[in-house]
């Protein structure tokens, strides 16, 4: 669906992008994952259009981006990470106005409203909206006209746990329908529950390239952490996950059946993403 060959692009003439080469199949998840100003959306903007001065080859379904016309828009659904609504309309008449836009088959409005809780606000003037309620509409707003590819920015920025578990969701029924995702990003928790692989990008440049777990194992085990009380005392240790067995406190414990607590614990994408290039995701 997606072909990045040895792209290139900069803003001035100092280099802002280099070397970016990465294939996305056909109903992938596939996320840009690194801290703000890293590239990310310079990146997926190139993807969809908005910046054609490119060096390299950026092909989305067979065709190169550059030499795009309008019918290229009628495939794609983007969500960008502030909202792009007229503020002075209501929620349905922007639906309405922006489904207008395109040839094909719509999705429905009215269903639309209600997967994401705003049906009951379907009238009022955006205007009104929370930026919560904003980032909802932006979202359906992307997948109104039924996109095989969507570009996602920073979707769940802004919403509250409910909402951002429920946007997850959909995202990942979009996936299940066979749509295409590029999900843009720099929360980790996002990256690892939804994509099925994901590119670190920091300063512009690719520092790995995997699947969330395989990224997470390469690091090695994780550690196992447990208590227990000896005299009146509670201790905590711990060892690594794939030597419990040489752990001759913790065989004790578990054969007297004296732990107190025990759990794993393995690093996160962002633990990782650290180690690997030496950023914070933030």
């Amino acid at each position: 669906m997606i072909k990045v060959e040895n792209v290139s692009f900069s803003y001035t003439k100092a280099p802002f992008i280099s070397n970016i080469s990465f294939q996305v199949e056909p109903g992938e998840i596939f996320g840009f994952l690194g801290p703000s100003g890293a590239g990310k959306s310079t990146l997926q903007k190139i993807l969809i259009g908005m910046l054609t001065s490119y060096n390299g080859s950026v092909k989305v379904n067979g065709l190169e981006v550059k030499n795009h016309d309008n019918s290229f828009y009628e495939t794609i659904g983007v969500d960008f990470e502030f909202p792009s609504l007229y503020e002075k309309l209501t929620a349905r008449q922007n639906l309405n106005f922006f489904s207008s836009l395109y040839s094909g088959e719509k999705r429905n409005i009215e269903e639309l409203l209600s997967k994401v809780g705003l049906l009951s606000d379907a009238e009022k003037r955006v205007s009104d909206f929370s930026k919560g309620m904003k980032s909802r509409l932006n979202f359906i707003k992307s997948i109104v006209h039924n996109p095989s590819i969507l570009f996602l920015d920073e979707p769940t920025s802004g919403l509250d746990p409910t909402n951002s578990s429920l946007l997850k969701d959909m995202i990942l029924a979009e996936k299940a329908s066979g749509k295409t995702i590029i999900l843009t990003t720099h929360n980790m928790e996002d990256a690892a529950k939804l994509c099925d692989r994901v590119v670190f990008i920091v300063d512009g440049s690719m520092k790995a390239m995997d699947t969330p777990h395989n990224l997470i194992m390469r690091k090695g085990a994780g550690l196992l952490k447990y208590s227990y009380q000896k005299d009146g005392i509670e201790y905590v240790s711990e060892c690594p996950l794939n030597a419990t067995h040489k752990d001759e406190t913790l065989l004790s414990l578990i054969h007297s059946n004296q732990l107190l607590t025990i759990h794993s614990q393995e690093q996160t994408l962002g633990d990782v993403f650290m180690e690997i290039t030496g950023r914070k995701l933030s």
